[in-house]
C-alpha cells in the first residue's frame, strides 16, 4: 500500500489504462484527499472540486458526520442480507419516509438499481391495480434522458455510445421530447396501456437542461388524469442540488424557508441515489405510498446488500447534514449569485453562449460545435488554474461545487473560471 500512495499521477494513469477497462474518459488528474469543496491530487496539488462526483458528494468531501457513521456502523455490523433483520434499516425507513412524506422506502445501492426498481414497481403497479394486460405495460421516457446504463435503460437511451453494440434491446418504452407537455397528453389520449412517465425534473447528463416553470406540474396533472404513476428520476438533481430539496417537489418537508419558486408536484414515485450516501457508501432508494409499493411481496425484488447496516446509517447521517447545514438554502443562494456572476461575463463573450441551471447544478453552453474539443481544452486549463470540472454533449461544461461551499469560494471559483475563458476568446 505505500507503494501505490508513492505512485505519480502519470504512473496512476498508466495503470488505469493497462489494467481497467476503457469504459471512463476521465480529466487526467489523479486524486487523493478530499476534504469539503477541495480536493488534493498524488502530488499535493489544492482544487476546487467542481463536479462533486456528479452530485454525490452534495455535503462536502469526507463529511466528519456522514464518515463516524460509516465507522462506528462498520466496526459493529456491515452486512446480514435481508435474510435476516438488522437494528438499522426500521429505523433508516421510518427518517426516510418521513423525510419525503412518503409510506415506504425499497432501500437499494446505486442510482441505476434504484431506477429499474422504479420501473418494476411502476409495471407491477399497472398490471395489479391499473389494470392492463399483462406484458402490455408501457412507460413513457423523454428524449435525451440519462438514467443509467443497465441493458434495460440504454433500451430508451438516445444516446448511441451508450446504445451501439448492446441490443437486442428491452421493449414496453415510449420516448417523447423533453420538456413538450402536448407530446406527452397526445401519447396518454391514445393509449390506455401506460403504467408510469420516468422523468428527470432537470436533464443533467443532456447538458443541465431546465424545463419550462410548469412543465411538471402540467404533466404531473396529466399523469393524475390517466392514471399513470409521475415517476421522478432525482438521483442527480434531489438532495437540495437545485436550491430545493427535491427539484420536483418543493413542498415535500422541505427545510427551506421560502419554497415560492418550487413546483408544487410530488412524485409518485420518487427515485434517490448519489448524495443520498454523502458521497461515502453506495446507497440509492424508491419511495412511494402504500397504493402502490404494496405490489412487491418477498420475493419479487431484492438486493443482497440493499438496505445494510452500513448504508441506512450513512444515509440517516448524509440527510440530517442537508438539514443541519442548512444546505438547500446555500445552494439557493449561491446558485443565483452563481449565474449573475457569469451572465455579466457572457454579455460580453464570445467563447460562451449562455449560463443555465437552477441552485448549485449549472452549466455554460460553449460557442462551438458538439464535435469541438474547445469545452474539453477548457477543462484542462481550469485544471490547472486550481478548478475540476468535466464536459457533456461536446460544447457544455457542467459546474456542481460541494454544497457546503461559502460565497468567498464561490466568488473565487467564478474568478478562475471567467479568467479561463478569457484565455480562450477570439
Amino acid at each position: 500500500m505505500s507503494v501505490l500512495n508513492a505512485i505519480s499521477s502519470k504512473e496512476a494513469i498508466e495503470l488505469e489504462y493497462k489494467y481497467g477497462a476503457h469504459n471512463y474518459h476521465p480529466l487526467p488528474v489523479v486524486l487523493q484527499r478530499g476534504e469539503g469543496v477541495f480536493v488534493w491530487d498524488v502530488e499535493g496539488k489544492k482544487y476546487y472540486d467542481f463536479l462533486s462526483a456528479y452530485s454525490s458528494v452534495n455535503q462536502g468531501h469526507c463529511h466528519p458526520k456522514i464518515v463516524n457513521a460509516m465507522i462506528e456502523q462498520a466496526q459493529k455490523l456491515t452486512l446480514t442480507s435481508r435474510a435476516f433483520h438488522n437494528d438499522q434499516l426500521g429505523a433508516y425507513e421510518e427518517f426516510i419516509t418521513s423525510y419525503f412524506g412518503y409510506d415506504k422506502v425499497l432501500p437499494m445501492n446505486t442510482g441505476a438499481e434504484a431506477v429499474e426498481t422504479a420501473l418494476k414497481i411502476s409495471r407491477r403497479w399497472g398490471y395489479e391495480v391499473k389494470g392492463i394486460p399483462e406484458n402490455k405495460g408501457k412507460i413513457i421516457v423523454c428524449e435525451n434522458n440519462f438514467h443509467g446504463r443497465t441493458t434495460t435503460i440504454i433500451s430508451f437511451s438516445n444516446d448511441p455510445v451508450a446504445r451501439k453494440n448492446f441490443g437486442p434491446y428491452t421493449e414496453g418504452f415510449i420516448k417523447i421530447p423533453y420538456d413538450d407537455v402536448d407530446a406527452l397528453e397526445d401519447i396518454l389520449k391514445t393509449h390506455d396501456d401506460i403504467a408510469g412517465f420516468l422523468v428527470e425534473p432537470m436533464q443533467g447528463e443532456a447538458g443541465v437542461y431546465v424545463p419550462a416553470e410548469d412543465y411538471l406540474i402540467k404533466t404531473k396533472a396529466l399523469c393524475a388524469q390517466y392514471n399513470v404513476l409521475f415517476i421522478a428520476d432525482e438521483v442527480q438533481t434531489g438532495i437540495a442540488r437545485t436550491g430545493r430539496l427535491l427539484a420536483s417537489c418543493g413542498n415535500c418537508s422541505c427545510p427551506q424557508k421560502d419554497c415560492s419558486e418550487s413546483p408544487d408536484v410530488k412524485p409518485d414515485v420518487l427515485i434517490l441515489g448519489k448524495a443520498l450516501s454523502g458521497g461515502v457508501y453506495p446507497v440509492s432508494a424508491v419511495l412511494a405510498n402504500n397504493s402502490i409499493m404494496d405490489v412487491i411481496t418477498p420475493g419479487s425484488h431484492g438486493s443482497t446488500f440493499g438496505g445494510n447496516p452500513i448504508a441506512a446509517a450513512v444515509a440517516v447521517a448524509a440527510l440530517e447534514v442537508i438539514k443541519d447545514d442548512e444546505l438547500t438554502e446555500n445552494a439557493d443562494r449561491l446558485g443565483k449569485l452563481f449565474r449573475a456572476q457569469l451572465n455579466q461575463y457572457i454579455a460580453t463573450s464570445s467563447i460562451v453562449k449562455l449560463v443555465r441551471g437552477k441552485g448549485l447544478l449549472n452549466a455554460i453552453v460553449i460557442n462551438d460545435t458538439e464535435d469541438s474539443d474547445t469545452a474539453c481544452n477548457i477543462c484542462l486549463k481550469l485544471r490547472d488554474n486550481g478548478l475540476l470540472a468535466k464536459p457533456t454533449h461536446g460544447n457544455i461544461i457542467r459546474f456542481a461545487p460541494p454544497l457546503v461551499m461559502t460565497e468567498d469560494q464561490l466568488l473565487e471559483c467564478v474568478g478562475i473560471i471567467v479568467q479561463t475563458l478569457k484565455s480562450f476568446e477570439v
